[in-house]
């Protein structure tokens, strides 16, 4: 469910705006001025969505589509092109989403979808409030390049431009252009498809951008940062498993999570993914410091099968089997930290035969699905991490940046990282929402421009051709309609 902090203060700022605008606009003083205000600077407020429209930054559109027009008609030519790839695309991707939501649906099982493409995006819910200022800033962005692609290719293909605007409906930000009508019904239908493709191509060369931004953020960041050295710990979730004076603090570099090395964050998960899947690690003990304690020989079965061998309220120690060749499991109650402090790890007794000392192989006898987890991260004590690895995993935030001097923050290379992932998500979802054949949206005229241009010598009727082009459109609508709501249902139902 949506939380209701975040409804109260959506509810809560529009109703202040309303109420504000609905007293100025009573007020006999003020109301002339007021709306004379809103009039020259643009401005129309309305429940739930505000919009600003200017023609300040004509010159600008104008300056831009004529800087180099060789170029610029290769550079919308290949939009044209990639927007109608682009709207087929969409229906196939919005297809594939859908039958995904209904498969897990019919499971009643969240499992599966992280590998979808496309997912409903609910501040506050699959969205965390802290990420909010990335969202709206990379919303806002994705929303003013796609459009500025709109506005140059129209003043390319002599449409005028009456002016810009941004809005804000409910919580999410946008851009528009406003684009003379007229100008626009008497260019060729390829020149309108330029004009129609230029707004999803932009956001796909800004998600290009972005991802090359991304990958070589390493080198431009190098000067100040390095990398490949391990996974830095930028927080830590108080109270968690991985906090504590044991712990792991801001700052400590981990490097190894048993015998798995870690170079960066990547390691990091697939290590703790490696741990999971796999036995337990065994270390390897002198039989010199193999002590048995008192409860040697009573240990116990648990619910799941699993031996115990230690009493509930032990906090250091742990209960290990091993074997020493003469019978084939014993078990014993030892202090963890100090029995596997500098040991090497070991599946078998084999494993610890490279010592001149003898040595076997204990493993920790632990419940199902639960692990011992050694994480080193020098020049600190080890972690002993005792439990499920994903507890590990999603209690420690991480980056791959360790900052060269005291002064930089760690944060900052995470901050671009994040901002550039929202990036890419928001942009090339925008350009796949648009391309989609579905009323009000940019795929409608790219489709009948799509349509014009291609089937006027075939079907010479125009009706006949807006009659194929309302059925694309009616299911191209309904396509999206239902992926909308149910990935809704799905993020804020279940």
């Amino acid at each position: 469910m949506i939380p209701i902090a975040v409804v109260v203060c959506v509810m809560g700022g529009w109703c202040t705006v309303y109420l504000a605008d609905t007293l100025l606009r009573s007020s006999s003083s003020v109301k002339n001025r007021y709306e004379s205000w809103l009039s020259s600077n643009g401005f129309t407020l309305s429940p739930f969505h505000i919009k600003w429209h200017t023609g300040i930054f004509n010159r600008l559109f104008a300056r831009c589509a004529h800087l180099n027009p060789h170029f610029l008609y290769i550079w919308f030519s290949a939009g044209m092109v990639f927007g109608v790839l682009a709207m087929f695309g969409s229906v196939v991707l919005l297809t594939k989403t859908l039958l995904q939501t209904l498969s897990q649906m019919m499971a009643e099982t969240p499992e599966g979808s992280h590998e979808q493409v496309l997912q409903v995006v609910v501040p506050g819910v699959n969205l965390p409030v802290s990420q909010l200022a990335y969202f709206f800033i990379a919303i806002l962005i994705s929303g003013v390049i796609h459009e500025f692609g709109h506005g140059v290719a129209a003043l390319r293909e002599q449409v005028r431009l009456n002016g810009f605007g941004m809005f804000m409906f409910v919580i999410y930000p946008g851009a528009f252009v406003d684009l003379f009508t007229t100008h626009l019904n008497l260019i060729s239908p390829v020149q309108q498809l330029r004009i129609f493709c230029a707004g999803v191509w932009h956001n796909f060369m800004l998600c290009v951008v972005a991802l090359s931004f991304l990958f070589l953020l390493p080198i431009f960041m190098f000067p100040f940062y390095y990398t490949g050295a391990g996974a830095l710990v930028t927080e830590v979730v108080e109270g968690s498993p991985s906090s504590g004076p044991h712990g792991l603090f801001l700052g400590d570099l981990v490097t190894q999570l048993e015998d798995c090395t870690v170079w960066g964050v990547q390691d990091w998960h697939d290590c703790i993914q490696h741990l999971s899947h796999n036995p337990q690690t065994g270390y390897c003990v002198h039989t010199a410091k193999l002590q048995l304690s008192w409860t040697a020989g009573r240990a116990f079965k648990r619910l799941d099968g699993t031996m115990e061998c230690c009493g509930n309220n032990s906090l250091t120690d742990l209960c290990f089997s091993y074997s020493n060749n003469v019978e084939s499991k014993l078990f014993a109650c030892l202090p963890v930290r100090k029995t596997i402090e500098a040991s090497r790890t070991c599946r078998t007794n084999t494993d610890c035969q490279t010592d001149f000392i003898p040595s076997l192989c204990l493993i920790p006898s632990l419940e199902n699905q639960t692990r011992l987890i050694r994480v080193k991260h020098p020049p600190q004590t080890d972690m002993l991490f005792v439990g499920y690895p994903s507890h590990l995993q999603y209690s420690v935030s991480l980056t791959n940046f360790v900052p060269r001097l005291g002064f930089l923050h760690p944060d900052l290379p995470v901050m671009l990282e994040t901002f550039c992932k929202y990036l890419v998500s928001l942009s090339g979802a925008l350009a796949v929402v648009n391309a989609v054949p579905c009323f009000a949206l940019d795929g409608q005229w790219m489709l009948t421009a799509f349509l014009e241009a291609t089937l006027s010598s075939v079907i010479p009727e125009r009706n006949n051709r807006e009659l194929i082009g309302f059925f694309f459109l009616l299911g191209g609508s309904a396509l999206l309609a239902a992926n909308v709501a149910l990935g809704l249902w799905m993020v804020t139902a279940r």
